[in-house]
């Protein structure tokens, strides 16, 4: 159960990023009033939390109701995952989900902070794969989901003196690193997905 936890745990964090939305959050806050800029920054990371955690639960039915099968999610995110990797180990303009401009907006609200920022396609993929019948197994993947949520919560609260204390090369390299875990994750989740289909045959 620990591994479990563990293993979805880390798998989480990679595909919010939080680190790699430093700069997008600071750049959509920006025109943001400095007292409001935690508020904003609480209600986006809840409203992500609550979006993954509702397809976390009802993944199976949505599922079901597609007629798509575990083994295609899998294979499918974890090509989605593969690519969202190589962005961010060789970066786009824009970030890793494209264009996260604010459109002028004085405070975003859901796009693009909370969607897709945090609960990007990646996120929602991933946590489909975490639907599951077995009580124990979503409860896991339900603390997971929270102490992911924590960690970004956390890194967005100190974004601004984050990127101010670290520098943008700093944050470059740490981004590049986690895409490089991303990629050895997406590869295995891939494999697995390959493996599964296989023993259908």
């Amino acid at each position: 159960m620990t591994k479990s936890f563990f293993q979805a745990f880390v798998l989480l964090v990679l595909v919010t990023d939080p680190f790699g939305n430093v700069p997008i959050f600071v750049s959509a806050l920006v025109n943001v009033a400095p007292e409001r800029r935690w508020r904003v920054v609480v209600r986006e990371c809840a409203i992500a939390f609550a979006l993954l955690l509702l397809f976390m639960f009802f993944g199976r039915r949505f599922l079901e109701a597609l007629q798509l099968s575990e083994i295609s999610l899998r294979i499918g995110g974890g090509v989605i995952l593969f690519l969202i990797a190589l962005r961010m180990i060789f970066p786009q303009p824009g970030g890793i989900m494209g264009d996260a401009d604010s459109h002028g907006e004085s405070e975003p609200f859901i796009v693009p902070l909370a969607i897709p920022a945090i609960a990007g396609p990646s996120a929602l993929a991933t946590v489909l794969l975490f639907s599951s019948n077995d009580v124990t197994d979503m409860l896991v993947h339900a603390f997971a989901l929270a102490a992911s949520a924590a960690v970004s919560l956390l890194v967005l609260l100190s974004a601004e003196r984050m990127q101010r204390a670290l520098g943008p090369r700093v944050m470059t390299a740490f981004e590049r690193l986690m895409g490089l875990i991303l990629t050895a994750m997406s590869v295995e989740m891939l494999l697995a997905g390959i493996r599964g289909y296989l023993k259908t045959l």
